[in-house]
């Protein structure tokens, strides 16, 4: 005999009738529970973890081909960002003349981020298809499924590329007062745009633009949030320890920071599946 959801127990039932707020908190714990999201969102990060390296691979043999010959560049990039950079940093400290540029590991660098990435974005659609209850039956075929992986890979990545761009101007001693919060909210809007996105082309249900915008607008600042004050968290903490942990300190920090973002995105797609329960847009 199936028993009742902990959501349908009489005091759970009356705190819910007295807020709209707590019910719709009191129905997105019980989907996220009931779809398994933490495992989804522990699936999502680890294949977005598994293309974290390969790309570092090919950060590496593009540093060799760029170093190389130019002993001046080498010495500004000691001395930048780069050098913070986890195993490339390490390299170009100790030896930047061990960075060596080869078009087979390049290529195969880009091909290995390409699978792992794919994988993380078919992980990605199951997981919406999870919290919007699409039956089996009814989500894409192998083929389909990696071409809309193919085109999260597009969206998210050229996301990352402006939000990281945008968040570090934040930082520059340049800018004060007006033009740093319209940088922030500039980021903040790439975020939305692209949480909303990957709701409405990477399920299966094809929901409306605006029963995803709730999730976006939500896992948007949330986003902004971490990319703002979470690098430096992370890194700190993987700075403090890395002289215990060594190298599995980067690991550590890397999947903390990929199940953290997973974890929001699919808390936030479940907020749009409890305001938005049926809404499915007409066109294909």
């Amino acid at each position: 005999m199936p028993t009742s959801s902990w959501t349908d127990r009489p005091r759970i039932v009356r705190l819910r009738r007295r807020s709209r707020t707590l019910d719709v908190a009191a129905i997105t714990i019980e989907g996220s529970r009931r779809h398994r999201n933490g495992r989804n969102a522990t699936v999502v990060a680890h294949f977005g973890f598994l293309s974290v390296f390969p790309l570092l691979l090919v950060a590496t043999t593009i540093l060799g081909f760029v170093l190389q010959n130019r002993p001046q560049l080498r010495e500004n990039i000691i001395d930048s960002a780069l050098a913070q950079l986890p195993m490339i940093g390490e390299s170009i400290a100790n030896d930047p003349s061990t960075l060596q540029g080869s078009v087979v590991v390049l290529i195969l660098g880009m091909a290995a981020a390409l699978w792992a990435g794919m994988k993380a974005f078919v992980a990605l659609q199951g997981s919406l298809d999870d919290v919007a209850e699409v039956p089996l039956d009814d989500r894409p075929n192998l083929l389909k499924s990696r071409l809309r992986a193919l085109l999260g890979v597009g969206i998210v990545g050229g996301a990352q590329v402006a939000t990281g761009v945008l968040t570090s101007l934040v930082g520059a001693t340049t800018l004060f007062g007006i033009g740093k919060a319209l940088i922030i909210l500039a980021a903040v809007a790439v975020n939305v745009l692209v949480l909303a996105a990957s709701y409405r082309w990477l399920c299966s249900a094809r929901p409306t633009w605006r029963a995803v915008a709730p999730g976006a607008i939500i896992g948007g600042f949330f986003f902004s949030g971490f990319q703002l004050i979470g690098t430096a968290v992370v890194g700190r903490a993987v700075a403090k320890a890395s002289p215990v942990y060594g190298g599995f300190a980067t690991v550590i920090g890397l999947l903390t920071w990929l199940s953290l973002h997973a974890t929001v995105a699919l808390w936030c797609a479940e907020v749009n599946q409890t305001l938005h329960p049926h809404a499915v847009a007409t066109e294909c």
